[in-house]
């Protein structure tokens, strides 16, 4: 199989790492340390007030305190090996890894609330509404600001198969990681508002119904986005092929008619990169081909073989 030289800008360069990532590594730190502050005030304050309530929550928080720390380790993880000649295809896809963990971590979440809620409604108990109030409210707030922190450069992971214009630089599938840990804060935002309101109805309408069905359609959605998130970074790290680009690519190389691909790898390396393998019948030279192959800006590692 011949190669592309190395001068080339499709060739064996090997940091395929997000534009944005350092941005992205240093507000993930952020919302690891406003967690985890949080999480320990929750816990000291529980155990010093006697509250379940505040212990639960604050342990619970300890959950996606962890999370988001592995999204923290991956961007250092990927950073420091970013060229690594032991990584093939460079450390673009650490951040699926970690995305794929994280999301495993809110299927067990959203499990465990649903599991909880439904035991609860079965089998009603007291609930010190004005201790919980408090706890939601706060929690909500380091949620927003987490989120705030989060939001700046989040994708939410649109499929090129979906009709998007591709015909541009940087876009795609986004930082997985970062949704990871979006995902996570935002999964807490909406335990906590969920929990406001039903706190709020069981304590001045009397309807403590509420509060389990609340944490049963909380533990749906979030649910629904474990899985969303479990299936797009699946896909990335099992190499599923990029319909669209791989489109883009028969329809620049084939397109004048001289040209026919008889073979094509098309797979995800990175947040803003993509691999191409191309295996090609035609009388053209390299130079032609990788030519046409410049209008489609996500390959950035190309393998061309031509008979």
């Amino acid at each position: 199989m011949a190669t592309l030289p190395q001068t080339d800008p499709l060739s064996h360069a090997h940091d395929f790492l997000g534009a944005s990532h350092d941005d992205n590594a240093r507000r993930t730190r952020w919302v690891v340390i406003l967690t985890a502050a949080m999480m320990v005030g929750e816990i000291i304050a529980g155990y010093a007030t006697r509250s379940m309530a505040l212990l639960a929550d604050g342990f619970h928080m300890a959950t996606h305190a962890g999370a988001l720390t592995v999204a923290a380790a991956a961007y250092a993880y990927a950073r420091r090996h970013s060229n690594d000649p032991a990584f093939s295809f460079g450390t673009g896809k650490v951040g699926d890894l970690a995305g794929f963990a994280s999301a495993l971590v809110l299927a067990i979440f959203a499990t465990g609330i649903g599991v909880e809620s439904i035991n609860r409604l079965l089998h009603p108990g007291a609930v010190a509404f004005g201790e919980a109030t408090v706890v939601a409210v706060l929690g909500l707030l380091v949620n927003i600001a987490s989120a705030l922190l989060l939001s700046g450069n989040h994708h939410h992971g649109h499929h090129h198969d979906q009709g998007h214009d591709h015909s541009h630089g940087h876009h795609g599938h986004g930082d997985n990681n970062l949704r990871s840990a979006y995902l996570h804060v935002i999964a807490d935002a909406l335990t906590s508002v969920l929990a406001i309101a039903a706190l709020l109805c069981g304590r001045y309408l009397g309807w403590t119904w509420l509060d389990p069905v609340m944490g049963i359609i909380g533990a749906a959605v979030i649910a629904r986005w474990s899985w969303s998130l479990m299936k797009d970074t699946a896909g990335v790290l099992l190499d599923r092929t990029d319909r669209h680009v791989a489109q883009e690519v028969r329809e620049a190389v084939e397109g004048p008619g001289d040209a026919r691909i008889t073979d094509l790898h098309v797979w995800r390396i990175g947040p803003d990169a993509h691999a191409a393998i191309i295996a090609a019948k035609t009388s053209l030279d390299q130079a032609e081909l990788r030519r046409r192959l410049t209008p489609v800006h996500e390959l950035r590692h190309v393998s061309i073989e031509r008979y």
